[in-house]
C-alpha cells in the first residue's frame, strides 16, 4: 500500500476513530476533532474541491494560522493528487506575487479578512487566481467579488456530493503513489527571489518517521502547533510527524495567548526556533528583575548550582551526593516552579532549530531539567538531517546523521548531504536545482561544518557568511559573525546583532536593544523614555549594552580560532530590523548583505573612528503607511581581550 497523507489520515481513523486528532481553542474553550471528525471534513472539502475544479497537479494556496480546517484542507487537497503550498500568513500582499505567479495558482484557501484583502490587492496582478475561500467570516458579509465563498459554503456543497459518492474519497487516496508530489514550501529568499522546494509524499514521510523513531515519540504525545505553518519545521511536526505519528496537534486560539495555551496544554514534544527560547528567557529574566531581593538571590544561587550539575544530570553523568541534593531541593524551589512558569513542564523532548543557538542559551534551559536539543536540517532536506541523542549532547554540536543520511565534507569545507528525505527539484528552476543537487545525488547545503571525534556534526555558519580578517594581529583569522551574534543575543537586552567584519582588520557590530526588557531596565532606574529611538540611544543603555559586548569579549578570547571575532566598536541601531523593511526573512533571519548596503553609512563610521553619525531610515508602519526615522546615532568603542593560548 502506498505511503501518503491521505492515505495515514485513514489508517487512523480505522484503527482509533474516537481519539483526539487535533484541538483548537475557540473563545477561551478547547474544541477536539477526531479522526472520524477529520476524515469526514476531508471527505467533503476534498469533495467540494473536486466540484469547484481543482484536479490532480493543480497547485492551491494555504494562507493562515495552524486551524484544523486549514490542516484538513491540506489533506483535502492532496487527496485529490493537487499540491497544497503554505505561504507566510505575516508577509505582505506584494511577497505572494511571486509565488502565486511562478506555480500558476488558481485557487487559495485563507484564514481571515485579513488575508482576503491581501488576495483581492494582488489579483490584477495574479490573473490566474480564480478562486479564493476563507475560513473565518468575520468582517466579510458584505464583499461581493467574483470566486471568493467561504470554506463553509464549499464544505456544504462537498457534504452533498459526499452523500452521492459515497466512496469518492478512498477512490481518490487510493490513486495516489508515495512519489506524488505532496507540497512546495517557498524558501526564504535571503539572497534573491524565493524558490519553491518540492517534496514528494516518500521525502516528506520517511524523514517524518526517522525523526519520530530517534525519539521514541507515540500517538500519546502532545503538540503546540503556534508557528507559520509555511515553515517546513513546523510543518514537520504539526502535519507531517502528527500524521505518521497518529499523536494530538492543539492549535492555539491566538499569536497573543500562545503562552497562556503552551501552559494549559503542557506540550510532550516541544520545537521552537532559537528566538522562541530567547523571548521565553528574556520573560523570566524580566520578572526577576521585579523580584525581591530574597527572590533574587535564591534565583542567582540556585541557578548557579544548576549550570554545575543541570547538564551532567540531563546527561546521565555521575554527580556527587552533596551536589544531587542541592540540585534536588533547587528543582523543589526555583527549577520546577520555572518550567511550569514556562509552560514546560511536561516536555519530554523539546527541539531548536532554523538557526543556530547560543551555547549559554542552550546550557540554561537544560542546566533546569528541559531536555533541549538541536538537530541540523533545512527545507531541501525535509528538516531531519542530525539529531542529537539522549545523554550525548553538546551546547555546539548538532548531533549525529539520522538513519538514512550520508555526510561528507567537501574540499571548500561545505557540508554535503544524501538522504531519501532530498528536495525532488525547485519548481521551473533547473538551473538552481543543478546548482545544489549533483549528479551524484549530495545535496550541497551552503553550511560550513565539519564531523568531530565522536561523530557529532559541528556547524561553523552559512560557508557563504564565514570571512576572514585581513591585517591586524589576528591576520586571516576566521570570522564567524552567526556565532557572535548568538553569543550575543543571550542577554536579555539584546534582540537582534549583526556582526561585521569579513575583510576588514577588526570586527564590530549594529546592536537592536530589546524594548521590553531594556524598557522593563528602564523603568526600575526611573529613566524616562520617547519610544524605542529614543530608548536605544541613551548614555545608560550604551553602557548596559557595552557591558554584555565586553562579556561576549571575554568569552570569545578564551578560544583560539575565533578571539579574532571580539567587537571593538559598536551602535545600537534607532529601529527595529523588520521583515516589512526587508532587513530579515520572515523566519526572522538578518539578510546580511542587504543591511550592509542600506546603512552602508553607518558601516563606514564605525571603520573610521567617528562618535556619532546622524541617518535617516525609510520605514513601513503596520497599517501599511511609509514613513521615515532620523536619529544621530552615537558609537562607542568596547574593551577587547588578549588571546588565551592554551598550554601545548
Amino acid at each position: 500500500m502506498q505511503a501518503t497523507f491521505p492515505r495515514l489520515m485513514l489508517d487512523h481513523r480505522a484503527q482509533r476513530p474516537h481519539a483526539s486528532a487535533l484541538r483548537e481553542k475557540v473563545y477561551g474553550i478547547w474544541q477536539t476533532l477526531t479522526w472520524l471528525e477529520l476524515s469526514e471534513l476531508v471527505r467533503h472539502l476534498a469533495s467540494g474541491l473536486a466540484l469547484a475544479g481543482v484536479k490532480r497537479g493543480d497547485h492551491l494556496v494555504v494562507i493562515g494560522d495552524n486551524r484544523p480546517r486549514l490542516s484538513a484542507t491540506l489533506l483535502a487537497v492532496q487527496a485529490l493528487g493537487a499540491v497544497p503550498i503554505p505561504l507566510y500568513q505575516d508577509a505582505a500582499s506584494s511577497e505572494f506575487v511571486f509565488p502565486i505567479h511562478n506555480a500558476d495558482v488558481r485557487f487559495a484557501v485563507v484564514e481571515d479578512q485579513e488575508q482576503v484583502d491581501k488576495m483581492l490587492e494582488i489579483r490584477e496582478q495574479c490573473p490566474k487566481l480564480e478562486q479564493i475561500w476563507f475560513d473565518d467570516p468575520r468582517g466579510l458579509r458584505h464583499y461581493d467579488e467574483p470566486g471568493l465563498g467561504s470554506l463553509d459554503s464549499l464544505i456544504d456543497t462537498g457534504r452533498q456530493h459526499a452523500q452521492q459518492h459515497p466512496v469518492f474519497l478512498e477512490q481518490a487516496i487510493e490513486a495516489l503513489k508515495t512519489e506524488d508530489v505532496a507540497a512546495m514550501f517557498f524558501t526564504s529568499g535571503t539572497t534573491g527571489h524565493p524558490k519553491g522546494v518540492v517534496h514528494t509524499h516518500a521525502s516528506l514521510i520517511d524523514r517524518a518517521g526517522a525523526g519520530a523513531a530517534f525519539d521514541h515519540l507515540n500517538a500519546h504525545e502532545e503538540v503546540l502547533a503556534y508557528l507559520p505553518p509555511a515553515w517546513i519545521g513546523q510543518n514537520i511536526f504539526s502535519y507531517a510527524q502528527w500524521l505518521v505519528c497518529g499523536y494530538v496537534v492543539n492549535c492555539p486560539e491566538s499569536a497573543s495567548t500562545v503562552t497562556i495555551d503552551l501552559k494549559e496544554v503542557g506540550p510532550t514534544y516541544y520545537f521552537a526556533p532559537p528566538r522562541i527560547f530567547e523571548g521565553l528567557l528574556t520573560s523570566v529574566m524580566i520578572r526577576m528583575e521585579d523580584a525581591s531581593r530574597l527572590k533574587r538571590g535564591l534565583f542567582q544561587h540556585y541557578m548557579a548550582v544548576a549550570r554545575r550539575v543541570g547538564p551532567a544530570l540531563m546527561d546521565g553523568k555521575p554527580v556527587g551526593l552533596l551536589d544531587r541534593l542541592n540540585y534536588a531541593l533547587g528543582n523543589v524551589l526555583m527549577y520546577g516552579p520555572l518550567r511550569n512558569t514556562l509552560g514546560l513542564s511536561r516536555v519530554r523532548v523539546a527541539y531548536t532549530a532554523g538557526e543556530a543557538i547560543g551555547p549559554d542559551l542552550f546550557s540554561f534551559y537544560r542546566s533546569i531539567g528541559i531536555n533541549l536539543k538541536q538537530l541540523y536540517g533545512s527545507t531541501e532536506t525535509a528538516v531531519f538531517v542530525c539529531l542529537q541523542p539522549d545523554h550525548e549532547v553538546k551546547a555546539d554540536t548538532v548531533g549525529v546523521p539520522i538513519s538514512g543520511v550520508e555526510i561528507k565534507v567537501s574540499e571548500t569545507g561545505e557540508l554535503l548531504v544524501k538522504s531519501p528525505g532530498l528536495l525532488k527539484e525547485y519548481y521551473k528552476n533547473p538551473a538552481a536545482t543543478a546548482e545544489v543537487l549533483d549528479a551524484e545525488g549530495w545535496y550541497h547545503t551552503g553550511d560550513a561544518g565539519y564531523l568531530d571525534e565522536g561523530g557529532h556534526l559541528k556547524i561553523i555558519d552559512r560557508a557563504k557568511d564565514v570571512g576572514r580578517l585581513v591585517g591586524g594581529p589576528h591576520h586571516g583569522g576566521m570570522f564567524a559573525p552567526k556565532y557572535v551574534e548568538n553569543k550575543l543575543k543571550f542577554f536579555p537586552y539584546i534582540k537582534e546583532a549583526v556582526a561585521l567584519g569579513d575583510r576588514r582588520e577588526q570586527v564590530c557590530a549594529f546592536i537592536n536593544i530589546d524594548i521590553e526588557a531594556v524598557g522593563n531596565w528602564a523603568e526600575k532606574r526611573n529613566l524616562p523614555y520617547a519610544g524605542y529611538t529614543d530608548l536605544a540611544q541613551k548614555p545608560e543603555v550604551y553602557a548596559l549594552i557595552r557591558d554584555c559586548i565586553e562579556q561576549v569579549n571575554a568569552d570569545l578570547a578564551l578560544d583560539e580560532k575565533l578571539a579574532g571575532c571580539q567587537i571593538h566598536r559598536f551602535l545600537v541601531l534607532h529601529k527595529e530590523l523588520d521583515a516589512d523593511d526587508g532587513e530579515m526573512t520572515r523566519t526572522r533571519k538578518v539578510k546580511r548583505g542587504f543591511i550592509h548596503d542600506k546603512y552602508h553609512l553607518l558601516v563606514e563610521a564605525l571603520y573610521s573612528g567617528k562618535t556619532e553619525q546622524y541617518i535617516e531610515t525609510a520605514v513601513k508602519f503596520e497599517d501599511g503607511r511609509s514613513g521615515s526615522v532620523a536619529a544621530t546615532l552615537k558609537i562607542l568603542d568596547a574593551k577587547t581581550f588578549p588571546t588565551h593560548r592554551k598550554a601545548a
